[in-house]
């Protein structure tokens, strides 16, 4: 099976290829006085909206919201930054409403189309779960132990890659929108990516987990939080 950080390759491409144009859209808003929690929030209200359009069977409306939804997530990040304002909160927050969100759009496509739909977004959704509980889990108990992934050294915590990270899960939304009435089938291919994802970051996991040091760091035998530091963990 293939390293889970080996194939995240697209991910880490298309996030080079766009950071320039990303740092340029964020100057003006660091200008302005935007705060970067305050983007993270616009974009999971327009990620809202745009599953509302998709439930609606509004397809390209729904597309244009989700892309806007998307440049959101990559500007909070580079506002961050640029302001020298990232903290855990952010990273928090980013994480927690984008989980959210990848859920509301598989949602709108079961109920645009409940009779064809429906399973194969459970399936979806179940396949989601798996990629994101082990993503969190393993983050987790890699911070206990200090564990950093240095094929990601902007992330305060050990990211372990896939096959179906932001770029990969961003492209089979867009194409859902654009042809929806394949919904299904994209789904369940996409599951079976994900399914992919899982089984390698399970194996990455026990196989990291197991040869990282048992003793704690200083910091957390002190009681501080295991989890992030205060970087920003967006793109």
């Amino acid at each position: 099976m293939a390293s889970t950080d080996n194939a995240a390759m697209l991910d880490r491409l298309t996030t080079r290829l766009i950071r320039p144009a990303v740092q340029a859209l964020a100057r003006p808003l660091l200008h302005l006085g935007v705060s970067a929690n305050s983007i993270t929030w616009a974009g999971f209200v327009l990620g809202v909206l745009a599953a509302a359009c998709v439930a609606s069977q509004a397809w390209m409306a729904g597309l244009a919201l989700l892309l806007c939804s998307r440049l959101c997530d990559a500007l909070d990040g580079a506002l961050a930054r640029a302001s020298e304002s990232s903290t855990a909160v952010g990273g928090f927050l980013d994480i927690a409403l984008d989980f959210v969100f990848y859920a509301l759009m598989v949602l709108a496509f079961a109920l645009a189309d409940p009779a064809r739909n429906a399973l194969a977004a459970a399936v979806l959704l179940t396949a989601f779960v798996g990629t994101g509980s082990s993503f969190l889990a393993f983050a987790t108990l890699a911070a206990q132990r200090g564990l950093h992934n240095p094929q990601y050294p902007e992330k305060s915590f050990y990211f372990l890659g896939g096959l179906t990270e932001a770029t990969e899960t961003l492209a089979v939304l867009c194409a859902m929108c654009m042809w929806p009435s394949y919904f299904a089938p994209m789904a369940y291919g996409f599951a079976a990516l994900c399914a992919i994802t899982w089984l390698g970051r399970i194996a990455a996991g026990m196989r990291l987990l197991a040869d990282a040091p048992t003793d704690l760091p200083h910091a957390h035998h002190q009681g501080k939080s295991p989890v992030g530091s205060e970087r920003d963990d967006r793109v």
